[in-house]
């Protein structure tokens, strides 16, 4: 028999309401009644159904996630840290790919919002770098929590997580620095990812904190892509003086670049060290593995949710909800770093 919010209420031995603001997070729910509820909850493994709840309902138990990223595996992490927060709170999630590029894109995004009664949306780059956006959902009364770059929390704003790529890329370039590498090269992803600027900064900034000259010519622009890297180290090892280390924008161009040295008979990392960011799949699959910085990915999600969460309860005094978590991707050292080799350049 499907256990019913009737066999909950009495379980816990209260009413059907009580259960029902358990399970929307109201905050005027007493701890003590919120334990038995929810222990309730979990002794009988009820899953209630949000799909019903939103047609029962004038509030809306659906949350949306639109996303314009070419890498899968940050796609499949964000989802998984996106579900498991949906169903502890007993939401739905509605994943939308779109075209980030695309002249209609905030008429896309408020078409969804209102046919699929959202009651609120996951934004994460480019969109939650995207001002229109943000306007256009503030216009509609949508709740939503962005997930951007940056390392510190903005006055006034209550709907972001942060992630801080300058240090974390300061710290792989300091990294690189301490092995002896001082001809280093940077491979960046997309412009329009204001990570892309971020992790450029901190790789410029550890330069110039160990008093070095910043080479325009190892600054190489690109995409965050496997095709990007094979071109980008391409480009860097036709030089003259090529660089004795490589700090690329993500794992997955950090991958590009491993399989193009391979193809020119260079050796990682005896003859060239190579580090990327994120710890993505990519970065276990090379060989070497990938020198990075362990970005969590689902667990960036899952807190994303919580805040939008908090921002959707019924009566939520939204200026009080100041919450702004940061993240610091980790550095995680592995075989495609090694202290420079004196003859390289």
């Amino acid at each position: 028999m499907k256990v019913t919010i009737n066999d909950v209420a009495k379980h816990a031995g209260v009413s059907i309401k009580t259960v029902s603001r358990v399970m929307n997070n109201e905050p005027s729910v007493r701890k003590d009644t919120f334990d038995k509820v929810m222990a309730a909850i979990n002794e009988l493994h009820y899953q209630p159904n949000a799909a019903a709840r939103n047609l029962a309902s004038t509030r809306s138990y659906s949350i949306g996630y639109i996303y314009d990223n070419p890498n899968a595996y940050y796609i499949i992490d964000m989802q998984k840290g996106l579900l498991d927060s949906c169903k502890k709170h007993g939401y739905e999630l509605l994943i939308h790919p779109t075209n980030a590029k695309s002249p209609g894109i905030v008429d896309e995004v408020k078409e969804l919002v209102s046919k699929s009664r959202l009651a609120g949306l996951i934004l994460t780059p480019p969109f939650s770098e995207m001002p229109h956006i943000a306007e256009a959902l503030e216009a509609m009364k949508v709740d939503f929590v962005r997930i951007v770059s940056g390392s510190t929390p903005s006055p006034g704003v209550h709907n972001c997580v942060l992630i801080d790529d300058f240090t974390a890329a300061f710290k792989i370039t300091n990294h690189l620095l301490e092995l002896g590498h001082t001809d280093i090269a940077f491979l960046c992803g997309d412009e329009e990812h204001s990570s892309s600027g971020e992790r450029l900064a901190g790789f410029k900034a550890a330069l110039t904190k160990r008093g070095l000259t910043v080479n325009p010519k190892y600054i190489v622009p690109g995409h965050y892509s496997f095709e990007s890297g094979v071109e980008g180290a391409k480009k860097l090892m036709a030089l003259p003086k090529k660089p004795s280390a490589i700090f690329a924008c993500n794992d997955e161009i950090a991958a590009g670049a491993l399989f193009s040295a391979r193809l020119m008979n260079i050796r990682i990392p005896e003859d060239l060290s190579i580090a990327g960011f994120e710890n993505s799949p990519f970065s276990r699959q090379t060989w070497p593995p990938l020198t990075t910085a362990h970005q969590p990915n689902s667990t960036i999600a899952a807190q994303a949710a919580e805040l939008l969460f908090k921002h959707t309860r019924p009566n939520a005094n939204k200026a009080q909800i100041n919450a702004q978590p940061v993240f610091i991707p980790e550095l995680l050292v592995r075989d495609s770093t090694c202290p420079a080799n004196s003859k390289q350049g």
